[in-house]
């Protein structure tokens, strides 16, 4: 398996432990899966892994890493309006899904230590992986990072690094860290390998409901799901198994939304804007290390990026609760940016909207 510079187009060898190319352009995979077809996927396996034929995988090691992550329900919250309740997982947040193959991807070359800077639920789930592979690990996460989710990094064994600042702050600590004494970049979004285990976000769902929804809802931060239901989609609709590309709806955050501004100023990267402090720190990212990629994937597409408005996410958190969901507050974001769509966009129906966090572990 090899790398590919998305910068220079340079090839390397996937088990570098190199964070990047030498040119500073960030790597994707060299890997094109084989057609879909409902046949190769492993049925006897309950987890993102009965995927694998279309995920780059090394060899069998992931065995012994899995938790049984993926696999997540798909319930109705109101008519059209289907919930996919990606927290039920070892961590209780969707990060599971690119840390199992990240992980395991580490664990196959022979990785022994790493760092990994994260708004909280990246961190724990990698914090957690690397404790199955016996991989010693420091999580960076700034300053208001919920106390529960540090509380979850250290019980798994690893040194969680509180740094004062903003979430883009707190990356360049940890990214100095890497660059300046060689450690291992075990980051979601650096990595492409943790791309692999969220496209089974996708592919679970057509298995689970026979079908894609019209409308699929992402939150965007950093883009870890957004990319990785997006190349699931291409897969899909290369492979025939779809007609067409959903709507695909793409979610900032009222106070953080350099790609948004991006799209409406024009530009062909994210926007440089004031980040403002937000209860929907999950998406609070200034500055997506891989905005120009989100943002081509965006207009090849014809994806439409919308905000959650700020003052409507703690009600939309208390409604949810009240239907007996209790999700974490960047979560609720995710109905409040579809209900501001649909005053925008004229009513709609038929969506798949991911509960990614627990709210058991972001309350302060």
């Amino acid at each position: 398996m090899q790398y590919i510079c998305t910068r220079c187009a340079k090839k390397v060898d996937a088990d570098t432990l190199a964070a990047c190319c030498d040119c500073g352009g960030l790597f994707e995979l060299d890997f094109t899966p084989p057609a879909w077809d409902p046949a190769l996927i492993d049925r006897s396996c309950w987890s993102i892994f009965r995927y694998r034929r279309f995920m780059a995988v090394d060899g069998n090691i992931w065995r012994g890493i899995t938790m049984g992550e993926g696999m997540t329900p798909i319930i109705e919250f109101e008519p059209g309006v289907l919930f996919k309740m990606d927290y039920f997982m070892p961590t209780l947040s969707f990060k599971d899904r690119g840390a199992a193959t990240l992980v395991s991807h580490m664990a196959a070359i022979g990785v022994k230590s790493c760092v990994q800077d994260s708004s909280g639920n990246a961190g724990n789930a990698v914090a957690a992986y690397c404790a199955r592979a016996g991989i010693s690990c420091d999580i960076y996460v700034p300053e208001g990072t919920s106390p529960k989710k540090i509380t979850m990094i250290e019980a798994h064994g690893a040194r969680a690094h509180v740094i004062e600042g903003t979430r883009d702050h707190c990356a360049d600590v940890c990214r100095r860290e890497v660059f300046e004494h060689g450690a291992y970049y075990a980051n979601h979004v650096y990595n492409p390998y943790f791309y692999e285990g969220m496209k089974a976000y996708i592919y679970e769902t057509l298995e689970q409901l026979g079908r894609i929804p019209e409308n699929i809802l992402v939150p965007l931060g950093n883009g870890t799901l957004f990319i990785g239901v997006v190349k699931a989609l291409e897969h899909l609709l290369a492979s025939g198994a779809i007609d067409a590309f959903p709507n695909v709806i793409a979610l900032q955050g009222e106070y953080c939304d350099p790609i948004y501004q991006g799209i409406r100023q024009g530009l062909d990267h994210p926007a440089e804007i004031e980040v403002k402090p937000t209860i929907a720190e999950g998406i609070a990212i200034g500055k997506p290390m891989r905005g120009r990629e989100l943002m081509d994937m965006i207009r090849r597409h014809n994806i439409r990026v919308v905000t959650a408005p700020e003052d409507r996410i703690l009600d939309c958190r208390a409604r949810i609760a009240r239907r007996g969901i209790f999700c974490e507050h960047t979560t609720a974001a995710n109905l409040a940016a579809w209900e501001h769509y649909c005053e925008i966009y004229g009513p709609s129906s038929d969506v798949l909207i991911t509960m990614c966090g627990a709210g058991i572990k972001s309350e302060h």
